[in-house]
């Protein structure tokens, strides 16, 4: 059972819950026009006000307003029509101003919840709330020796803090909760979710406790930026503590920090050390706010998102609830499967993108969006399938050498003469061929030996190098063994 530590004392509960700083879809920052594109050369993208010069005065961007609301309604989480930006104060070398523009007590966004799939069902995790805040710039220390650098091309970028309830309870747990955030923030366009760009990272509070006790101490780890590490730094956190606490030892309340290359946390701050951030409302900066028929325009405009699509796959397509769910996790996935599925099979499409189409992709380490085989030429293949002009075996080669090659399947088929044989004349003397060569086996059939039909169906097959329609031969060998 996930969730649960067994100690030498006897049984931990694991409690989680999760901040998720998701930047913004937009090309300009939250206060300023300056651009936000991703590698830029440092201090390039720095507008005076980034840069907190004397005078400079912050203009909110009303388009990643925007995108917080579609993001809150995405997550059904309730849209506060009154809001108000704060100071957040502290001092580091990469905040120009001395302190965060963020939101504190009255966030844009308020509680709401998504509902999570794990090998234990379905769980609903509440949503505590969603802040807009500025990004800080970055200290760079690996340039020299004896100095830092500061780039401040990400200060002021638009970022979406997500936090959680405390309401997951593994490391399973909160890999399909940022599965499915980052599915709906892609679906909505209001972040890529590209954790690697650190465009979405996390801050991991975990705590352990007695089943049914209060809460446990927390210990905070920060900036997270992949869901292999949040899980592997989760179970470490978890076991760590348990040890702690069953030799007696306290929980010290602190901020730690997840090295990946040795799969471990350690300290970054205690409480002790912790910022007294001294937030008050921003004076340059009036409550933002707007009228319910704002957010409901922009509640029309929202794209079918995850959950519906996957009920829609359902019913509609009658897939099982496992293939609709791996097929609507991506925006790009679910796209390419109703453009595949469109006048096809939905079942047959969805059984060789999810089985051949993703197994090479995995192989080879490539995304979707980079393989060579788009949705319309892998529906070629699937209608040469679905009449007949080829077996399902002689398929699987062809689809290889179409996700090698980019050559389509019809090309493919022709060049090789692969095209299925389905004359039953043909068929019907290689079958008695099969037959004469294995009249023992033909006796022990007749006799109640049913399993030889299969090794009868695997020698026509041979004997016509796979291209033999299996239902015809099937049916045609039935006939003759019958008589």
């Amino acid at each position: 059972m996930t969730g649960f530590i067994e100690g030498r004392t006897g049984t931990w509960e694991v409690v989680i819950g999760l901040e998720v700083h998701a930047q913004v879809s937009s090309e300009s920052k939250l206060f300023s026009g300056a651009a936000t594109t991703f590698g830029a050369e440092p201090n390039t993208q720095v507008s005076l006000v980034d840069a907190a010069m004397p005078g400079m005065l912050p203009v909110i961007n009303q388009y990643c307003v925007k995108q917080a609301i579609k993001t809150g309604l995405g997550i059904n989480a309730k849209v506060n029509l009154k809001s108000v930006f704060d100071r957040k104060n502290y001092f580091y070398p990469d905040l120009p101003q001395g302190y965060q523009i963020s939101q504190y007590k009255q966030p844009i966004i308020g509680e709401g919840k998504l509902t999570i799939t794990t090998e234990e069902g379905e769980k609903e995790i509440g949503i505590e709330r969603l802040h807009l805040e500025q990004d800080a710039g970055k200290s760079m220390h690996d340039q020299h020796p004896s100095k830092s650098y500061i780039d401040l091309n990400r200060s002021g970028v638009a970022l979406m803090e997500i936090v959680s309830k405390p309401d997951m309870r593994s490391a399973e747990e909160v890999g399909a909760y940022i599965r499915k955030l980052r599915s709906i923030v892609r679906y909505l366009g209001t972040c890529d979710g590209n954790m690697q760009e650190g465009s979405l990272r996390c801050d991991v509070n975990v705590s352990v406790r007695r089943i049914g006790a209060e809460l446990g101490t927390r210990c905070e780890i920060k900036n997270v930026n992949s869901i292999r590490f949040v899980q592997q730094a989760i179970d470490y956190e978890a076991r760590r503590q348990v040890d702690l606490l069953e030799n007696g030892d306290p929980i010290d309340q602190e901020t730690r920090l997840f090295d990946a290359s040795i799969g471990e946390t350690r300290s970054m701050r205690s409480k002790e050390e912790a910022h007294d951030y001294r937030y008050f409302p921003d004076p340059d900066l009036l409550p933002l706010e707007f009228t319910q028929d704002y957010v409901n325009e922009i509640e029309a405009e929202l794209p079918e998102l995850p959950d519906i699509k996957r009920a829609r796959f359902i019913s509609e397509f009658e897939l099982s609830a496992e293939d609709a769910g791996t097929l609507v996790e991506e925006k790009t996935t679910a796209e390419f499967y109703e453009i595949l599925s469109n006048g096809r099979d939905k079942k047959l499409s969805a059984n060789w993108m999810i089985t051949e189409l993703f197994g090479a992709l995995n192989k080879s380490g490539l995304e979707l969006n980079e393989s060579k085989v788009d949705a319309d030429a892998f529906g070629d293949l699937i209608d040469l399938i679905s009449d007949g002009t080829i077996s399902g075996r002689i398929a699987k080669d062809v689809f290889g050498e179409m996700f090698d090659t980019g050559k389509s399947a019809s090309s493919i088929v022709e060049q090789k003469g692969l095209r299925q044989i389905s004359d039953s004349g043909v068929l019907t003397v290689l079958i008695e061929a099969v037959l004469s060569e294995n009249q023992d086996k033909v006796a022990e059939f007749k006799e109640g030996k049913d399993k030889l039909f299969g090794f009868f169906v695997g020698q026509v097959m041979k004997r016509s190098q796979g291209q033999a329609n299996p239902k015809l031969v099937n049916e045609l060998l039935k006939e003759k063994l019958s008589g």
